[in-house]
Formats: structure tokens, C-alpha cells, sequence
């Protein structure tokens, strides 16, 4: 394999693996979304009452 396949290999490689892992990091240091209070923000609906 000669000096420019090398090079385009592994410059290929080192972008994919980069965005691979700022997306990787990503994910994982964005925080958890707050679920909602079922008591509070679910008022205003009719639940049936079992007979």
C-alpha cells in the first residue's frame, strides 16, 4: 500500500472515529429530561372510576 492510501485510510478513519466520539460524549453528558408529575400536569383529565 503505498504513502496516499495510508494517508486516506487512516484521515477516513480519524474523522469517523471523532465524530463518532463527540457524539458519544455528547449523549452522555446531556442531562435527563424532568418527567412530568402525573398528579400535577394531568388534572384535566377524566379518569373513569372502576364500577
Amino acid at each position: 500500500m503505498n504513502t496516499s492510501a495510508l494517508i486516506t485510510m487512516l484521515s477516513a478513519q480519524i474523522i469517523v472515529i471523532s465524530i463518532t466520539a463527540y457524539f458519544f460524549i455528547r449523549v452522555l453528558k446531556t442531562p435527563p429530561k424532568q418527567e412530568p408529575d402525573s398528579y400535577e400536569d394531568n388534572d384535566d383529565e377524566f379518569v373513569r372510576q372502576p364500577e
